[in-house]
């Protein structure tokens, strides 16, 4: 019976700690971490605390399947970090062109359309992770992608520390 005990009492402790720890994560982002390229233009913006929770819970649900700490598990030579999305066709390294590319996903060299194989908005009926997702939520979510170089380094994307 003491044994369930320490057990229970173990669970919670860990559990608690999970909690505090996984709800802090966002709160302890500065704003340098949540500052971001907004276009092609160079304007930058802050996500909000808010953003960049919602952007990391979406991520987790939706993309890390293929994409755990911004690597591509189906194309290893092209991963999320900010050289790999600045060197695609349109570069991909901004908010605005992020969020295209969650709508209409295509090839590396923007030449052909892969939404039939990578999740995407306009390809929702066979990825259901992205039937409800919001103008607001896709903004979080690419926020999400474009803000991990400033919190990770270039250890997202696969970047030299992980070569």
């Amino acid at each position: 019976m003491l044994k369930r005990y320490i057990w229970l009492f173990a669970a919670t402790v860990f559990f608690t700690f999970q909690l505090f720890v996984g709800s802090a994560a966002a709160i302890d982002l500065d704003e340098a971490s949540r500052t971001i390229k907004a276009n092609e233009a160079g304007d930058t913006v802050v996500l909000t605390l808010q953003q960049a929770k919602k952007g990391r819970q979406l991520f987790n649900s939706s993309c890390s399947q293929c994409h755990m700490g911004g690597v591509t598990k189906t194309d290893f030579n092209v991963g999320l970090g900010q050289a790999d999305l600045a060197g695609a066709y349109p570069p991909r390294d901004n908010l605005a062109a992020m969020v295209e590319y969650l709508k209409h996903p295509m090839t590396y060299d923007g030449e052909i359309s892969i939404a039939e194989v990578h999740p995407s908005i306009e390809s929702a009926d066979i990825f259901p992770e992205m039937r409800n997702l919001t103008e607001d939520d896709l903004v979080a979510l690419a926020g999400h992608i474009l803000s991990q170089p400033n919190i990770i380094g270039e250890a997202w994307g696969g970047g030299k520390s992980l070569r």
